[in-house]
């Protein structure tokens, strides 16, 4: 096929249409091969395809053998289209994509939403307070510092069943102060 391709792009570059024809019928499946792999999309490939075909068309003068074989040439021209056209694709996809998000209603109020969650926290804080100092330093350590019961344990050097027994109590006590209904 090498053989073929090269005399058939030779043929090309000096306008012959018979062997453009020639060479289509022989490169044109693989060319589209390369390219459906490229892009997944028959319609797309076959439309890349095309426009491959007709590049080699224009530019078969501008092949140089010494640079590697007629068919690698062309192949490299798919390749390269169909890469440029996935790009090209991926990033209308993503232009949309940030229009659709920049032009999308907050679906919130940010202002109330983040002063309710000051007031949650100062109530929070508030309740905090009303509990023992033990009780504090256990759910302080387990629910803020990311502690598990064992290390809060050791942190306290207390045994676990106590730090269990006040996370438990205090635990209960902030669930009253917030007054948060528990469902079963």
């Amino acid at each position: 096929m090498a053989d073929d391709a090269g005399v058939l792009l030779e043929a090309v570059a000096t306008g012959d249409e018979k062997a453009f024809g020639r060479l289509y019928d022989l490169v044109a499946p693989r060319v589209f091969g390369l390219v459906r792999r490229v892009l997944r999309d028959a319609a797309q490939a076959e439309e890349v395809a095309q426009e491959v075909l007709v590049e080699i068309w224009r530019s078969a003068a501008r092949f140089d053998p010494s640079r590697g074989t007629p068919t690698a040439w062309m192949l490299t021209i798919a390749h390269r289209r169909a890469v440029d056209r996935a790009r090209a694709e991926q990033a209308a996809a993503d232009r949309t994509r940030s229009v659709g998000a920049a032009s999308l209603d907050t679906p919130y109020d940010t202002v109330a939403d983040e002063v309710t969650g000051r007031l949650e926290r100062e109530q929070v804080r508030d309740c905090l307070g009303g509990l023992t100092r033990l009780q504090r330093q256990a759910v302080t350590l387990a629910y803020y510092q990311g502690h598990s019961y064992p290390q809060v344990s050791k942190l306290l050097d207390v045994p676990l069943a106590t730090v269990k027994t006040r996370m438990r109590d205090g635990l209960i006590r902030l669930r009253d102060c917030l007054s948060v209904e528990v469902t079963a």
